[in-house]
């Protein structure tokens, strides 16, 4: 049986956490396809009929910056991604998911970004500009990834990363990706996070009332130690443009979910997992506990070690 490698393996050191890591990113790599496509806009689906107050979000007057993502994703994706989606009268859909307007709860199918949410397996976020600097003016949020996009909704950048160590307000870096908001202008670009959770959901949110809870009492994810059963790779490829009418920007998600022990019949398993040890053990207590690490680090290096010791 062949094993499915893993698409993006940011923890080789490519993609350090906290911090900024943006790179230039080419229009045809934009948005990625794979054969998680129906399954994850089936889950989307799911979510939008089941709680959808929770998962998308709109502010008055960003209906014709939605209808230019929309659009301008219909567009990507007939050209780049013909193989699964293709154009059905006026509208491009992905091929055995077609319908996706009459897949949406009443009260968002006037709202074009929830109709370009089922299109792609990425979550979709729209930036708007205002005094206060980029603001989360709407978004589809399907697949958080530790927050709560009702929290975040209508707050500027440096707010909605108040609670991760060394971005808040007044900090350099929140200074910095500000700048970079500004300074965005015909190009794309993409950057890599990740993270360690203890099943495979995708819809996995976070409040800060349960973030500040985990970071106090700091419980362990995996509380039978069983690290090679549970433990799955969490890695966010994120994207960054800016809409060329409305000059709004659209900040994409994509998730890509492994099983830790993944990494075992990995050719490089040996440099993956040593440096993804190495990645754990450089976070401090704040930026454990933000990450809802402190309890499970060693174990988790403990784990990687033993990966890294075997090739």
């Amino acid at each position: 049986m062949t094993v499915r490698q893993p698409t993006h393996t940011p923890y080789d050191g490519s993609s350090k956490l906290f911090a900024i890591g943006l790179k230039p990113l080419d229009f045809d790599r934009w948005i990625e396809v794979d054969g998680f496509l129906l399954p994850h806009l089936t889950e989307k689906q799911r979510l939008y009929a089941e709680i959808p107050e929770k998962v998308f979000v709109e502010e008055d007057g960003t209906s014709d910056a939605q209808r230019e993502v929309l659009d301008l994703l219909s567009a990507h994706l007939e050209a780049a991604h013909p193989g699964t989606h293709h154009r059905s009268g006026v509208n491009v859909e992905p091929i055995g998911f077609e319908g996706t307007i009459d897949r949406l709860p009443p009260a968002l199918r006037e709202a074009p970004l929830a109709k370009a949410s089922l299109l792609v397996q990425e979550d979709l976020i729209l930036m708007r500009r205002d005094e206060r600097g980029w603001r989360l003016a709407a978004g589809s949020l399907c697949f958080p990834s530790s927050w709560s996009l009702r929290e975040k909704f209508g707050k500027p950048l440096q707010e909605i990363h108040e609670p991760v160590p060394g971005f808040g307000p007044g900090t350099r870096p929140a200074e910095l990706i500000n700048r970079m908001f500004d300074g965005l202008q015909g190009q794309a670009v993409e950057r890599f996070n990740w993270s360690i959770q203890a099943d495979d959901r995708l819809y996995h949110p976070l409040s800060n009332v349960e973030r500040i809870d985990r970071a106090t009492n700091r419980p362990s994810r995996f509380p039978d130690g069983d690290v090679n059963a549970h433990a799955f790779i969490r890695v966010e490829r994120q994207t960054l443009r800016k809409l060329p009418a409305s000059r709004d920007i659209l900040f994409t998600i994509r998730i890509h979910l492994d099983p830790l022990k993944v990494l075992e019949a990995h050719p490089d398993r040996a440099t993956l997992a040593a440096s993804f040890a190495e990645q754990l053990l450089a976070l401090d207590q704040q930026q454990l506990d933000y990450k809802g690490l402190t309890a499970d680090r060693d174990r988790l290096v403990a784990f990687l070690d033993g990966i890294a010791g075997s090739a």
